[in-house]
């Protein structure tokens, strides 16, 4: 891979950062009320993605200005449905709208549409028990393999 493939490929992933933290915005906001809790985790989504609190104010205030963009690696996917699903349950009340939300986000992901209610259960399931992304994913694929 050469120095262009690689700045290409860095740009793509932070550009698909910036649709993952403008996702995780929309399902903060979903129910009518966006509280310190979601704020919170939302910051530490975005430091781990590589995004600056500046950049992460840049995407609240103009959320438009950000495409949507599915995720190619299924890796990538799992983790972006397991934070999604983190914000939609971290203030312990789960509204109908952010419910919606996370199948619409699963079955854009490319998730099966039956399988998608089951699959956000497990993962609300194991963020309640305290399981990382990567114990829920192993959980998570003999479900849906």
């Amino acid at each position: 891979m050469n120095l262009k493939d690689l700045l290409g490929a860095f740009s793509q992933g932070k550009t698909n950062a910036k649709s993952h933290m403008k996702n995780l915005i929309e399902m903060a906001a979903v129910d009518g009320s966006f509280d310190e809790v979601e704020y919170d985790l939302l910051k530490s989504i975005a430091k781990r993605n590589g995004i600056s609190e500046g950049q992460l104010k840049e995407i609240r205030k103009n959320p438009n200005n950000i495409k949507f963009e599915v995720p190619t690696d299924a890796n990538e996917k799992f983790h972006q449905l397991y934070d999604l699903v983190h914000m939609m349950s971290i203030d312990k009340n789960v509204h109908s709208e952010e419910m919606k939300l996370s199948h619409f986000f699963a079955v854009k992901f490319g998730y099966n549409r039956d399988r998608v209610k089951e699959l956000v259960d497990t993962i609300q399931s194991n963020i309640h028990h305290g399981q990382s992304h990567t114990e829920a994913m192993k959980r998570v694929t003999l479900l849906i393999s």
